[in-house]
């Protein structure tokens, strides 16, 4: 499915990808609802419908992954709520053997997430995967989600690679898009980026189900 020979840097997901998304999903869909009902003296299904009415038109935008816009907008505490859940934030599948096999290839490896900064902080404490990458770049540090090309524009400038020889691994498929419209020729998806959910039979990019499907060559543990 990959030919190494061909990667000189690797482009890693976090949400989804290197982490489990059934905390994300747990934390939107289960989580917040309840605690919006709870201080609104709502039901959970009014609250869900409210928040979904809320969430829906920020979809792909930097404001969707802001957790200080829907601290502002919700009038809760965004972080803190998350914080509560924190013991569910885990790595997916072969993560760790695949990280430090690439590390041990000499390329270049770099996170690319759209999570809010404080987002990366709260799972990092989790799981803190942060060695094993030679830059860690967040969307709102570009002031532009990876959905748009100025996400991949800027990150050129920031961190130079060359899009024929890069591997870009998302769970997201409007990334994927964007990221080929750019010229970014290696692309992959994740088919359960939730533990807790169906596979995904739908893809219009080639899919893994764990990174034990394409170890680069080599070993190596710390």
């Amino acid at each position: 499915m990959i030919d190494w020979d061909d990667i000189d840097t690797v482009l890693l997901d976090m949400d989804g990808t290197l982490l489990d998304l059934h905390f994300d999903n747990f934390f939107w869909q289960e989580h917040l609802p309840r605690q919006y009902a709870r201080k609104h003296q709502i039901s959970e299904e009014q609250s869900s419908a409210h928040l979904e009415d809320q969430t829906r038109d920020n979809q792909g935008t930097l404001d969707w992954y802001c957790l200080d816009h829907w601290s502002r907008r919700l009038d809760m505490d965004i972080p803190a709520l998350k914080r509560e859940l924190s013991h569910m934030i885990s790595l997916r599948p072969h993560v760790l053997e695949f990280l430090t096999r690439l590390h041990h290839s000499h390329r270049d490896v770099v996170m690319v997430t759209n999570a809010h900064p404080v987002t990366l902080e709260i799972k990092m404490e989790q799981v803190d995967i942060t060695r094993w990458f030679d830059r860690v770049v967040v969307s709102h540090d570009l002031a532009s989600p990876k959905e748009e090309r100025g996400f991949w524009e800027k990150l050129q400038s920031l961190h130079p690679f060359d899009p024929k020889r890069t591997l870009l691994i998302d769970d997201t498929e409007r990334v994927l898009d964007s990221a080929r419209e750019y010229g970014i020729a290696h692309l992959l998806t994740l088919l359960q980026p939730d533990s807790q959910r169906q596979k995904r039979l739908d893809t219009r990019f080639p899919g893994i189900h764990h990174f034990d499907e394409i170890m680069p060559a080599g070993t190596g543990t710390s």
